[in-house]
């Protein structure tokens, strides 16, 4: 129906109503009525405009190609999609601006600096679009930014494809690694410098991520790790992301990985390394943590320790080693990057430690060369610089077969069950008579649900 037959059918229906419009009174109604109709009838004539702000927001689980990826300053993984962010490695996108108010659009790449030699510039989160880079702070643009990228990062070009950090020790320097086709930067942050590889066997990387020492080229729904200096590919590759890096339903950790209640926690072993990782062991598998920030992570004791294929019953570190026994075995490993078993072992545990039978729990304190070693209702203390190693206190204690053992800075915690139970010191722990109230293992201790 046209506009003008409307307001005629609602004045022939006002008449109907009212008669005559005679009247000062009625005039007035009669008059407010027509501009509503009027501004009734101007509504429903006006076509729908779909607004540019409106646009599907994208599920990472229907397999995306994403635009760039990295953890932020706080250890949050970042996904990048079309203006879309996605914290973490479950939950929906949500605007970039969100995040970092000055995004609106599309990031080539994106990476977290690793330059622990200057503070001012360790852990920012380094964007580029275009020609341009953006240096953020917990989500606040740096002032001077955005740049030009030749002006932080000289020799490298526009309109990248992925970026990565590459510390020292897994590359040859603290470097950035810059992708753009089947050309690699290799920036190195300390002498500005940058050399140009040709890696024409990897797929075409929108997006790359450093995760717990791997690298991984993000190209499709795919990915595929690598290493970062050779840029050798080993195993089977491509491997579905939605498997791996999200909870997805039907896939990998969306239709398999159900967190244990911590009531349920049962721990074979525990350990930190001289680096500050924590290591929490149970069947199979183990979960590490490099800082709080970064959150826990499983994976499956072979991964790390391919040689201990049957689980573990105790671990602990000396000296950049890390010790794992398992029956009357003992497999020390050097714990660099990734750990190598040191040739000559396994060997029995008498052998190493001159301790025999079954061994429940062991930790080693930062300060200290000896090994508390827990058997029964038994700790004894070997003498880790003494060859051969021998047993220099052998005292009892008021608590028995204990699961795993834990020594840091802030004190002893020794694992039974879903319980542990604190000390101050290895001293005050070898002369208690009574064992102290235990402390329930809480979520914020490992990844459990409360």
């Amino acid at each position: 129906m046209h506009l003008g037959f409307r307001i005629k059918a609602q004045v022939s229906r006002l008449s109907s109503t009212f008669g005559d419009f005679s009247g000062t009174k009625t005039m007035d109604l009669v008059t407010k009525t027509l501009f509503l109709c009027l501004a009734f009838a101007l509504r429903e004539a006006a076509p729908v405009q779909d607004s540019a702000n409106d646009a599907a927001v994208p599920d990472r689980c229907t397999g995306i190609e994403f635009d760039a990826i990295t953890p932020d300053d706080k250890g949050n993984a970042l996904f990048f999609k079309d203006g879309h962010i996605w914290k973490g490695f479950h939950g929906p996108a949500q605007l970039s601006s969100e995040h970092f108010k000055e995004l609106t659009g599309h990031v080539d790449a994106a990476f977290r600096m690793h330059n622990t030699g200057n503070p001012d510039d360790h852990d920012h989160i380094y964007l580029f679009m275009g020609d341009k880079v953006f240096s953020y702070f917990n989500q606040s643009l740096e002032e001077g930014y955005p740049k030009q990228i030749q002006e932080d990062f000289p020799g490298v070009p526009a309109h990248l494809d992925a970026a990565v950090e590459c510390p020292k020790g897994e590359c040859i320097a603290d470097s950035v690694l810059f992708f753009k086709g089947q050309d690699v930067y290799v920036y190195d942050i300390t002498t500005k410098t940058v050399k140009t590889k040709a890696w024409s066997h990897l797929p075409s990387c929108t997006s790359i991520f450093r995760w717990l020492e791997h690298y991984y080229c993000f190209h499709g729904h795919n990915f595929t790790r690598f290493h970062p200096v050779t840029g050798e590919v080993v195993g089977e590759y491509p491997k579905d992301t939605r498997n791996y890096f999200m909870r997805c339903p039907n896939f990998g950790h969306g239709s398999n990985h159900k967190p244990v209640k911590c009531s349920e926690v049962k721990l074979d072993a525990a350990t930190t390394d001289d680096t500050g990782r924590t290591y929490f062991f149970s069947g199979s598998s183990y979960m590490r943590q490099d800082t709080h920030r970064d959150g826990f992570h499983n994976f499956p004791i072979i991964r790390g320790w391919k040689e201990v294929t049957n689980g573990v019953d105790a671990v602990f570190s000396y000296t950049n080693k890390i010790y794992l026994i398992k029956g009357d075995q003992i497999y020390i490993y050097k714990a660099d990057a990734h750990f190598t078993l040191i040739e000559g072992y396994p060997k029995t545990v008498k052998e190493e430690l001159g301790i025999e039978g079954h061994v429940d729990a062991a930790f080693v304190c930062p300060t200290e060369n000896v090994a508390h070693i827990f058997q029964g209702n038994r700790m004894r203390d070997v003498d880790l610089t003494a060859t051969p190693r021998i047993i220099v206190q052998d005292r009892p204690l008021p608590l028995s077969d204990i699961d795993a053992g834990l020594c840091g800075a802030d004190g002893i915690k020794l694992f039974k069950g879903s319980q542990y139970y604190s000390y101050e010191s290895p001293m005050i722990l070898a002369m208690g008579r009574i064992a102290p109230r235990p402390a329930h293992i809480t979520s914020a201790m490992m990844a459990c649900e409360d």
